[in-house]
This record gives C-alpha cells, structure tokens and sequence, in this order.
C-alpha cells in the first residue's frame, strides 16, 4: 500500500504539470493575439467593418486575417471562444496553491518570526487577500480611468507594491511572493470572467437579434487584455521565484518583487512596440538590465546570513512530535552529517554561498520543519545530496525513512 506521503507528493506533481500545461496554452494566446493586434495593416482598402488585416504563414500554409473592430454584419456561424486557458489556468493554481501552502502551512506558509498564525487563520488570509486585488482594480477601472490607462496602470502598480509589502509582513519569504503571483492572476483570470467574455457574449447577442453592436464593450475588454499583457511576465517570475532563495527569502523580498513588474513593462513595451511597427526601442531592455541590477543587488544586501541564535528556535507540538519520536537522534545525526554542509546559514561546502532552496538543517526546529522533504528527498529517492557526493549509505537512507514513518503513525 502507497504511503500518504508518497501519493500527495504525486497529487502535487499531477496538478502542478497540469497548471504549466494550461498557462502555457493561455499566454500562448494573450501574446498572439496582442502582437496580431498591434500588427495589423490598416493602411490599404479594406471591406466594411474591417480594421485590419494580417497575412501569415505558419506549418506550410497561408493565414488571411481580418478584424473587425466591433463586430461583422452578420453571425458566423463558426466562432472560437478563448477563455478555458484562463480558467483552466486559475483552478489548477487553486488547488496548488491549497495542496501545497494550505495542507502544508506549518512549513511553507506560516512564519511565527513574522506573524504568530493558527493554521485556520494563515488560510483565511490567504483566501480573503486573493479578491482584494480584483474589487479595487475592477473599481477602478469603471471610475473613468479607464479613459486615462497610464494613472489606471500607476495606481495599479502601487496596489501592487502595497500587497507585497503586506505579503512580506505575514508568511514565509516563498509563500509572500507566491501569494502575490496568485493575487495578480486572480486579476487577471477574473478580467476574462467578469468583464472580457460577457462583453463579448453581449456583442454576440446584438448580432444574433439583429442589432449593431455598442463598440464601447470591445473598448473596455480590449483594455483589459492589454492590462493582462503587461502582467503576465511578473506573474512567472513570481511563480518560479520558491525556487530561488535570493528572490523570496532576503529581507528585501518585497521590493525586488516590485522591481520585477518594473521589468515585465519595459519588456512587453519593447515587444508591443516592435508590432505595432513603431520600431525597436533598444532602450527598454537597457532598463531591464538596470533594474535586474539592482535585484541582484537588494538580494546581496538583504541576505539573511547573520545574527543567528539556535536558542531563539522553539518547536511547535507537531515539530515536537517529530523530535521526539523514536529514531530521531540517529536521524538527526545523519541529516547533520550529510546535508548541513550545504544546508546551513553559513555553508562551509565549497561553492556553496547560500543554502539551497533556502533549507535549513541544523537544528532540531530545521530538521523537523523538513522532515517530510528529507522523507522524499533522501529517504526514499536518491535526489539527495546531487550525486549522492556526501556519500549517504543505503542504510541510512532507510534509517531517515523509518524515523519519518515511525513519526508520521503517532
């Protein structure tokens, strides 16, 4: 019988394969159909109604593609709708999201340095702060400054530094930039929900009815989708960013998270403008250097590698659990012996400057808060240590595994 370590560990792997399949598929097409916007000719005869066109190639065939600004005359009878990416995309960050920080709290979500949460609590917060985003952005869209994008984009950002700086206060350095991706995405999934397809399904049925459609509607959800654009290369980058402890685990986390959306705009400028044909401005990605500069930067100066006392560590009744168990000296002993070379405040491996993925192993508090990745990690896989290069024998490998086994059934 599969152990339940073993079977949610696949259950994340399942969900999160499925959460990059559909988001490829969904920036896949917000960036198509931006740079096909932008791109469009517009400076020859065209048919009633038309705005554009486009001629490309791709896989040996010919495209021929027309936009009709607000709609054409008639239903076709034919019409693909694009937002089960989006959606598809949302859930699947959801549920990561629940399988991961929620079920996991204690770990990867809860800092009691930080905020001294209940469990309950953290995941209330959690949940609650993910809508915040959408009602004030949503609010002020439809204040007027819809008609005034660039304030609308300068107050959008500073929500958005505000949430971060928020994030940072409450959970874990991993958890605050993670939450922030998932708060924007939230944005942006739900500006296809709420404001992009029931545009479209009221331009649909002015056309079914027989009657013209207000223009104003493909106005709105085109601003929408542009403000879509412009976010979703920060929303990666905060996505990836566990992965890398210098960008969510230094005390300057939540500027650099600030800097990253800095850098999603000058980007996506360069390549807006490119297909609206107005050019290359070369400049932006002079910006973009500049500002990863200066990440590297606030990482470097913000690291957390001093000051540290193993006396200020306590245990909580799970983490305690877990120490006291029966095998857990051996265990621990082990664990100090093979991994803390690297996995230290201040590693004394060679080349190793930083614990990796931030992971700690030297005290009983550390061992504890990662005794299940040490389970899967080095007990009952061979990912660690890389190329086994510490030399961790099978036996001990079975020694870590029935420590945390013996743990887990009490």
């Amino acid at each position: 019988m599969i152990d339940l370590a073993i079977a949610w560990d696949w259950l994340a792997f399942a969900v999160r394969w499925t959460h990059v399949i559909v988001a490829i598929a969904w920036i896949g097409s917000s960036f198509y159909f931006i740079a096909l916007d932008f791109g469009l000719r517009r400076d020859r005869a065209l048919p009633d109604g038309v705005s554009g066109e486009e001629w490309q190639v791709h896989g040996g065939g010919f495209y021929h593609i027309n936009k009709y600004m607000v709609a054409p005359q008639h239903m076709p009878e034919h019409l693909t709708w694009f937002k089960w990416e989006s959606y598809s995309t949302w859930l699947s960050g959801a549920a990561l999201l629940m399988i991961v920080y929620w079920a996991g709290a204690e770990l990867y979500l809860i800092d009691p340095a930080r905020a001294d949460l209940a469990v309950w609590q953290a995941i209330l917060i959690s949940a609650a702060s993910l809508t915040i985003g959408w009602l004030v952005y949503d609010y002020l869209c439809k204040s007027g400054l819809g008609e005034r994008p660039t304030i609308l984009m300068i107050l959008l950002f500073i929500l958005l530094v505000a949430m971060s700086w928020g994030y940072n206060q409450v959970f874990t350095g991993r958890a605050a930039l993670l939450h922030l991706g998932a708060f924007t995405a939230t944005i942006m999934s739900a500006n296809v929900f709420f404001t992009i397809m029931p545009n479209q399904r009221i331009v649909v049925a002015d056309l079914k009815e027989g009657r013209i459609p207000d223009p104003k509607y493909g106005k709105i959800a085109k601003l929408r989708s542009t403000h879509n654009n412009y976010l979703t290369l920060p929303v990666i980058f905060l996505m990836l960013s566990n992965h890398y402890p210098l960008a969510s685990a230094t005390d300057h986390a939540w500027i650099i998270a600030a800097l990253v959306f800095l850098m999603g705009v000058t980007i996506r400028h360069f390549f807006n403008t490119h297909h609206a044909g107005g050019g290359e401005p070369w400049w932006t990605w002079a910006a973009t250097a500049m500002i990863f500069l200066v990440i590297v930067w606030l990482s470097w100066i913000g690291r957390a590698d001093a000051g540290f006392d193993d006396a200020e560590q306590s245990l909580t009744p799970a983490q305690q659990q877990l120490v006291s168990a029966a095998g857990y000296t051996e265990a621990a002993d082990i664990v100090r012996s093979r991994c803390s070379m690297c996995h230290a405040r201040e590693p004394v491996w060679e080349g190793i400057h930083w614990a990796p993925n931030g992971v700690f192993l030297e005290t009983d508090a550390d061992i504890a808060a990662h005794a299940r990745v040490i389970y899967l990690q080095a007990g009952i896989t061979h990912a660690m240590p890389p190329a086994n290069i510490t030399q961790i024998s099978p036996e001990e490998r079975a020694a870590l595994a029935q420590w945390y086994r013996i743990a887990s059934a009490n």
